[in-house]
C-alpha cells in the first residue's frame, strides 16, 4: 500500500483559515490531523474531533516523551500535531490535512518535506484588522496583538508551495480547491512575485 498525501495548511489569525477548510474533507476524501491544544473548548468543539484538550501539564508531559511532530505556543496557549495519530493515517494510504499556526506549520515543513503547502493571505493588514474586531469576541489589545503577530507571519508565505488570497470566499474556495485536485486554478505566486505580494499587504494598512 502506497502513503498517503500530507497537506499543510497554515494562515495568520483571522485569514479564514477554518472557513476555507470546512468540508474539505468529503470534497476530497482528506482526513484531519486532529491536533492537541491547551486552549478551553469553543461552543460545538468535541475533544477528539476538533481538538485534544489538554491541560498544560499534560501536554508537557506529552513534550518530555517526544509525542509531537511539532508544537508551538500562540497568544499564551500551547498547540502540537501527536506523531502516532499521523503516522498510522499516512501508513493506510490515508491523506491528511494538517491545519496548524504559522510557526507550527514551519517545523512540520521541515520534518515533513513531501507536503503540500499552503499559505492563506488576507487582502491587507487592514482588513484583516477589521475581520477580526468584527468577531467582537476580543478586546482591541487582544486584536492588536493578532494583528502584530500576523505582520510577523506573512513573510513566511514564500516558503509554501501555493498562496491564496482570502479576499472573496467563493474565489478563495475555488483556489483552494484547485491546490488539492490539480493547483490548475490556484493563484500560486513565484518567489519573485511573492515578494511584491508581502510588500502589498503589509503595506496596505
Amino acid at each position: 500500500m502506497s502513503r498517503g498525501t500530507l497537506y499543510i495548511v497554515t494562515a495568520p489569525s483571522g485569514c479564514g483559515k477554518g472557513t476555507l477548510l470546512n468540508g474539505a474533507d468529503k470534497r476530497h476524501g482528506l482526513v484531519y490531523s486532529v491536533s492537541a491544544t491547551t486552549r478551553q473548548p469553543r461552543e460545538g468543539e468535541i475533544d477528539g474531533v476538533h481538538y485534544y484538550f489538554k491541560s498544560r501539564e499534560e501536554f508537557e508531559e506529552m513534550i518530555k516523551a517526544d509525542d509531537f511532530l511539532e508544537y508551538a505556543e500562540y497568544c499564551g496557549n500551547l498547540y502540537g500535531t501527536p506523531r502516532s495519530a499521523v503516522e498510522k493515517l499516512i501508513s493506510e494510504g490515508k491523506n491528511v490535512l494538517f491545519e496548524v499556526e504559522v510557526e507550527g506549520a514551519m517545523k512540520l515543513i521541515k520534518k515533513l518535506p513531501e507536503a503540500v503547502t499552503i499559505f492563506i493571505l488576507p487582502p491587507s493588514v487592514k482588513e484583516l484588522k477589521r475581520r477580526l474586531l468584527k468577531r467582537g469576541t476580543e478586546p482591541v489589545e487582544k486584536v492588536d496583538q493578532r494583528v502584530k503577530r500576523a505582520k510577523s507571519e506573512i513573510p513566511y508565505a514564500k516558503y509554501f508551495d501555493f498562496v491564496i488570497v482570502n479576499d472573496d470566499l467563493d474565489d478563495a474556495l475555488k483556489d483552494f480547491d484547485a491546490c488539492i485536485i490539480a493547483a490548475k486554478r490556484a493563484r500560486k505566486y513565484h518567489c519573485k512575485d511573492i515578494d511584491n505580494k508581502i510588500l502589498e499587504v503589509l503595506e496596505d494598512e
